[in-house]
């Protein structure tokens, strides 16, 4: 058995975790973005972002979750612009009014703070 280390989610079945990861996913509503780190830690996996991004990237290409609105951190887009998957992602973004400037996404403006009391 693989050591864990802070990138690894906790030892629970791998469809139990890639289950929590997707239903918190899911939750992140159009027009707002949310960093690797910040949903690993929302689904209750801590700081595995990278474990995060190595699944969102085998998802099936047909998959309706909302993986473009995951981005690196600080604002920052990860898929390489002028890759099929990064301009997509880019595309998408723009058409839920996510504004992108020096390929970034203001997360002060379009960060999603599910925990966050409006009004």
């Amino acid at each position: 058995m693989a050591a864990r280390t802070a990138d690894t989610p906790p030892a629970d079945s791998a469809a139990a975790r890639r289950a929590a990861l997707y239903l918190t996913l899911q939750q992140v509503p159009s027009g707002k973005v949310v960093s690797y780190g910040e949903l690993a830690a929302m689904a209750g996996f801590g700081r595995a972002a990278r474990w995060v991004g190595r699944t969102l990237s085998q998802l099936p290409a047909d998959t309706r979750l909302p993986w473009h609105r995951v981005i690196a951190a600080g604002g920052r887009l990860s898929l390489p612009l002028g890759s099929p998957s990064g301009d997509e992602q880019r595309a998408r973004l723009r058409e839920e009014g996510v504004t992108i400037h020096n390929e970034r996404v203001d997360m002060r403006r379009h960060g999603w703070r599910p925990m966050e009391v409006n009004g």
